[in-house]
């Protein structure tokens, strides 16, 4: 099977599939843009504009996102995002550890399917899926190598809509990205 056959199979799983959260929810959002991206963008959970649209990060902190990623020249559609949970939990509220574990293997093939040289690590509970003893306020903005994969945490969009102090600081993390991503094929090329 290619990539695209292996994506299109595992964005029917994710619409298709039953989960707790299901029945609370219009519809589960699988990750969204470019397939073949360097970069892989991780939020936590679909919120209530991703869960009527079926797409993640179209509210306001997609378009925070989408503006950011315009300031490097990039648009959503030249990188991948997705989130941790398909299913927006009710109200809005952080999803339950059980949760999260429900959804696991969706987001792992998704990883192996995009094989991105960056991951960008959105918030606090992005970086605790994969490096739990981290905390955002104290790594945003420095890249980390764990197995292999390297990871940017910084602040989600949402933070920095409800802190403007944050705002900055958000979209200087994102200009970070094509200088890791350039470092990183440097780095390849020279193995």
């Amino acid at each position: 099977m290619d990539k695209n056959q292996e994506f299109s199979q595992l964005v029917s799983e994710i619409k298709n599939h039953s989960c707790s959260l299901r029945s609370g929810c219009i519809q589960a959002v699988p990750g969204d843009g470019s397939i073949d991206s360097q970069v892989m963008f991780i939020g936590e959970a679909p919120g209530k504009s991703e869960d009527e649209m079926g797409r993640p990060f179209v509210g306001a902190a997609g378009k925070l996102l989408a503006e950011a990623l315009s300031q490097i020249g990039w648009s959503r559609e030249d990188v991948y995002i997705t989130n941790i949970v398909k299913c927006r939990p009710p109200g809005n509220r952080d999803p339950l550890p059980e949760e999260v574990e429900e959804h696991k293997d969706f987001l792992t093939r998704e990883i192996a399917i995009i094989k991105p040289k960056v991951i960008v690590l959105l918030g606090r509970h992005a970086l605790h899926w994969f490096i739990p003893e981290l905390q955002i306020s104290k790594v945003r903005g420095s890249a980390k190598r764990l197995n292999g994969q390297v990871y940017l945490p910084i602040y989600h969009p949402a933070a920095a809509l409800y802190n403007g102090g944050l705002r900055e600081t958000f979209i200087n993390d994102i200009k970070k990205i094509p200088v890791l991503v350039k470092q990183l094929e440097t780095e390849q090329a020279s193995i």
